[in-house]
This record gives structure tokens, C-alpha cells and sequence, in this order.
């Protein structure tokens, strides 16, 4: 399982495409699927003006637990999973995921697993601020 899971992190430091997508990359896959996860500037109707994202201690232990459970479940030559914590901006990077398999439609399905677990069970929670100065946590158990 460890030559599957080519990357795992969570980090304060900005986040990197070409990073995750060079961590995937395998010369029997002939399909990588990537997915981008962006600070929108609005959520719920109101202008979003910034956010936070904090973690559990346990986070990276959680993350590859569900980077496990997706290898297991298809056919992944390598997989990758970065998130970031801390302050950030309106279109900064908060989340990048990437899968390669050897066809487009295993990486897809793959890919969107991996991104709908992680935002599922991961512990990382998000403080939003919104432009009318009030604020919410999204994602608090």
C-alpha cells in the first residue's frame, strides 16, 4: 500500500498542483484524475471574506486510513491527498486530491471517492468569515 499512497499531507504552506500531480504520476496509469479545492468568495447567499482551517492532532492518521480504504476498493496505481490549514483567501488552494489507474473512469471514480471521504471523515474544520462580519464553523462533529 505504501507505493500506492505517494503523498499525504496536511500543511500550512500553499499548495501545489504540479506537486500532487508529479506524486501520481506512473507509467501504467493512462488515466489521472485530479480534483481542485478552491476558497469560493461566497457560500449560503453571503459574501465569504476569508476562512481558517484547524485540524485534530489524529488528521494525518485519519487522511491515510481513508487513502487506504479508497486503494483498496480500485484499482489505483498511486493516489495523493493534500490539505491545507490555517488562514486563507478567497481563491486560494485549500484541498487537492489526485488518482491515477490505468483507465479514466477507475481514476474518476477513485478521485471522487477519496475527495467525498476526506471531506467526510477527516477531522479539518473551517471557520468562515463572511463579508457582513459575522462568522460559522462548517464541519464541527
Amino acid at each position: 500500500m505504501a507505493d500506492v499512497i505517494r503523498l499525504l499531507e496536511v500543511r500550512e504552506a500553499p499548495l501545489s498542483v504540479d506537486e500532487v500531480y508529479a506524486s501520481v504520476t506512473d507509467p501504467r496509469s493512462g488515466g489521472t484524475a485530479l480534483f481542485v479545492g478552491t476558497v469560493r468568495d461566497h457560500d449560503g447567499g453571503r459574501g465569504v471574506g476569508g476562512l481558517a482551517y484547524s485540524a485534530h492532532p489524529s488528521v494525518v492518521d485519519t487522511l491515510r486510513t481513508v487513502a487506504e480504504r479508497v486503494a483498496a476498493q480500485h484499482p489505483v496505481h498511486a493516489l495523493a491527498a493534500i490539505h491545507r490549514v490555517g488562514d486563507l483567501a478567497v481563491g486560494d488552494l485549500a484541498v487537492i486530491v489526485a488518482v491515477s489507474c490505468a483507465h479514466r473512469g477507475q481514476a474518476f471514480d477513485a478521485a471522487r471517492q477519496l475527495i467525498d471521504d476526506l471531506k467526510a471523515t477527516v477531522p479539518i474544520w473551517k471557520h468562515q468569515t463572511f463579508d457582513d462580519g459575522s462568522d460559522e464553523w462548517v464541519g464541527l462533529p
